[in-house]
């Protein structure tokens, strides 16, 4: 774009005999484009900082439409916009061949691997089908690289702990506090958090998502409850003790509050919420009480 524009630039500039008054040359902070680092972030950044920026928002963007193919708003076999009509009415699973829907629009988002369906398990297999099967530990480790790992941290924990702790804060701003993707979230211990996709909600997703997976986990979470307490009597070493104490002492607490969440969910489950998108976003979130995440950025403070 950049030697586009200089050379219309100098086809005026002889047509019209301004050699004298004007040059050709187009600063490259003036290619308005959104994929030209200089155009979009400027300001004191070099350009290495700008190039580095560029990929973190750019994979930011990049698990952003992965997760729309999981809810089916896209989908890896045709362009454009595909599913965004209301209630899950008309919503055709055949258009998803090469990377399947999720059945109910309903995906996990935990920090524990309790769920083969949740986002992250979905998102490596969204990363393998939509590239080269062979590059896939590759793709993962720069996807990751460009999410803000931690030290010693594998590909997978990186992008799980992107998903639960700051997906949906990006999703936000990206959307300016009208999200199409909402987070359902028990509370500050995230023992269970999951994405619904507003045009895929219907008056039966709150009961699905007791039966299918608020109710589960908390007969997982007491298994492993019971688990720990038996390999912390057992342990050889008082660090290894420890750290599993640890871990029991956090599961604990997100039962606590895993119970109380489903007692709200049980509540609004059995209201059989519907949703008019005419309404828009705003009042449609302030149906669910504190059940969604964020309600005050996305409401201004009022809910039902």
């Amino acid at each position: 774009m950049k030697h586009l524009e200089e050379e219309n630039n100098r086809l005026f500039i002889d047509a019209y005999g301004l050699q004298g008054e004007l040059t050709p040359e187009v600063p490259i902070e003036q290619i308005t484009l959104t994929v030209n680092p200089a155009y979009r972030y400027g300001g004191k950044l070099t350009e290495d900082e700008q190039w580095t920026r560029f990929r973190q928002d750019t994979m930011q963007e990049l698990v952003s439409y992965a997760i729309g193919c999981m809810m089916g708003r896209y989908s890896l076999d045709e362009p454009g916009l595909i599913y965004a009509h209301s209630g899950n009415v008309s919503f055709e699973p055949k258009r998803y061949k090469t990377f399947p829907a999720d059945q109910d629009g309903i995906i996990p988002i935990t920090a524990g691997q309790w769920f083969e369906d949740d986002a992250a398990h979905r998102l490596v297999e969204f990363i393998s089908v939509a590239w080269d099967a062979g590059h896939l530990e590759e793709n993962l480790t720069f996807l990751a690289g460009n999410l803000s790992p931690r030290k010693n941290e594998s590909s997978r924990d990186t992008i799980r702990r992107y998903l639960c702790n700051s997906f949906f804060k990006d999703h936000l701003q990206t959307y300016k506090n009208r999200p199409i993707y909402w987070l359902f979230s028990s509370g500050k211990s995230k023992a269970f958090q999951c994405l619904v996709y507003l045009h895929r909600y219907n008056e039966g997703t709150l009961a699905r998502m007791r039966t299918e997976y608020v109710v589960p986990l908390q007969g997982m979470m007491a298994s492993r409850v019971r688990q720990l307490e038996g390999d912390i009597a057992a342990a050889a070493s008082t660090a290894h003790r420890k750290r599993l104490d640890k871990e029991r002492e956090t599961l604990v607490k997100q039962q606590a509050e895993l119970q109380a969440f489903d007692e709200k969910l049980r509540h609004y489950a059995d209201q059989r919420i519907s949703l008019d998108l005419d309404d828009g976003v705003k009042v449609n979130y302030g149906k669910f009480g504190d059940l969604l995440a964020e309600v005050k950025k996305v409401t201004g403070g009022k809910t039902d």
